[in-house]
């Protein structure tokens, strides 16, 4: 095991993308920037909305965080009834702005714009068809590869072409696409990552998460179906299901960490309580007697709340975060320890000193930031400190849309839990076990993705897949 860590640590996952969309209302720019705020825990490399009247598209972008990029100075070029925005941590291409979406082009058909959730795992092989055929690519991110496909395909009518490019797309998508006409919501037949549409008075929204409606006052009315496509225009809302039949596969990990907690996301509750529920369970699987349960903020809480509620044992605030940390500082001299988890954490000596404290994260990837975290809570007087994580170990990386660490360096993939103790140096370690993560979770548990846990991925790879993915060098 390694014994030198760096000054600053990554975060634990790239968080991946949103996607909103409005139609019918005078305002969709100024409500899509809305919901982009809300939704900004999705993303927050970059930003960028497009907006329509009918025979013209505005669009304005940038790199940042929503509130950074979107003045009303700028709104105030986003004129029209509709709009889609998209709120980008890459998963796939640099960080450049000629990656930010919503991706625009004109063609034949008219004026295209597309939002993209996801991650196409056949992206690359798709790319240079494409590109055989002529096709000019203006940016690396696998979501342009759906433009090209659209605008190639022979099908003779703008729906039939998204449908013809869609079916030829392999992995995760939930996409807004926008037209002269209307806005296209569309999901995979897996379901993998969330969608979701609400009714603002006369107007439709789409988004990722609920928690986007909850701040426009919009009425939540349904999921997007995995499989399903809905186009919106001023007919209404129309349901189609072009796209073969599988068996749902949707994030479990959105549950765990992705999702924001009030949201209801996959037709379910608010994750708020299956949060709760998967830390209840954790302390029945592995209690230990303990003074004091504290969370890793701000993502491990509830799971903290429901492991105290589990264990009767009483909550406290032991760690607090600065919520005001831009994405790049100013490194100090080497001889500040541990400076990328303290400029983040701090640690309450009243709450901790002379203390047996059980801390609870939502999930342990490298393994870095937790050996940190428990150096901390030592420092701060703690007599025995006890790791508790409310998921699986993380034995494998996602293809689906979350940016996770390549295989070797998720430390669960090839060290036991008692090494992983040790490198954290916590006094013990417990995982919650895939069935407690599962019963906890509100749907059957065949209904859910688990890959990142267990390595069986829902849709099978072709060879060619596994060879661009890396998956003989990864080591499954």
């Amino acid at each position: 095991m390694p014994t030198e860590l760096p000054i600053i640590d990554p975060d634990k996952f790239h968080d991946e993308c949103a996607v909103f969309g409005v139609y019918g209302h005078e305002e969709a720019a100024n409500l899509t920037y809305l919901g982009l705020y809300a939704l900004q825990h999705r993303g927050q490399e970059a930003s960028g909305i497009v907006s329509g009247d009918g025979e013209q598209f505005f669009v304005q972008k940038g790199m940042g965080l929503v509130a950074d990029i979107f003045h009303k100075s700028v709104l105030e070029k986003l004129p029209g009834h509709m709009a889609i925005g998209h709120n980008r941590y890459s998963t796939t291409g640099g960080n450049d702005l000629k990656n930010v979406q919503p991706l625009i082009v004109n063609f034949a058909l008219g004026n295209l714009a597309l939002a993209h959730n996801g991650n196409l795992i056949n992206a690359q092989m798709l790319r240079h068809e494409l590109e055989a055929y002529g096709a000019i690519f203006q940016s690396t991110s696998d979501s342009e590869v759906i433009i090209h496909l659209i605008a190639h395909s022979r099908a003779d009518s703008f729906l039939a072409r998204i449908i013809d490019a869609l079916s030829q797309v392999r992995g995760a998508f939930s996409v807004v696409l926008m037209t002269d006409n209307g806005l296209i919501a569309a999901r995979d037949p897996y379901g993998l990552r969330p969608l979701c549409i609400a009714r603002l008075r006369s107007s439709w929204v789409v988004a990722s998460e609920t928690c986007a409606f909850d701040l426009l006052d919009a009425e939540y009315v349904r999921e997007v179906e995995p499989g399903e496509l809905i186009v919106i225009t001023e007919q209404g809302l129309d349901s189609h299901h072009p796209f073969p039949k599988v068996n749902p596969a949707m994030c479990v990990f959105e549950y765990v960490y992705f999702a924001r907690p009030d949201s209801r996301i996959f037709g379910a509750n608010a994750v708020y309580g299956t949060r709760k529920a998967l830390g209840r369970r954790l302390a029945q699987e592995s209690g230990v007697p303990a003074d004091v349960v504290i969370p890793v903020p701000d993502s491990g809480v509830p799971a903290a709340l429901g492991y105290a509620e589990g264990g009767r044992i009483p909550f406290e605030t032991g760690l607090i975060r600065n919520h005001y940390v831009g994405r790049t500082f100013i490194e100090p001299e080497q001889s500040i320890r541990h400076f990328g988890v303290k400029v983040k954490l701090n640690a309450v000596p009243e709450v901790l000193e002379g203390k047996r404290v059980v801390v609870v994260d939502d999930s342990l990837v490298r393994g870095t930031t937790s050996r940190k975290i428990v150096k901390m809570i030592r420092q701060a007087g703690a007599k025995e400190v006890h790791m508790r994580i409310s998921s699986p170990p993380i034995l494998s990386p996602c293809f689906y849309g979350i940016d996770t660490p390549t295989k070797k360096e998720l430390i669960a993939s090839d060290h036991s839990i008692e090494e992983i103790r040790k490198y954290i140096t916590a006094d013990s370690l417990a995982y919650l076990s895939i069935d407690g993560m599962l019963t906890s979770a509100p749907m059957a548990s065949d209904q859910y993705c688990t890959a990142c846990f267990t390595e069986r991925y829902p849709i099978p790879f072709t060879r060619a897949e596994e060879l661009q993915l890396g998956l003989f060098e990864s080591g499954h």
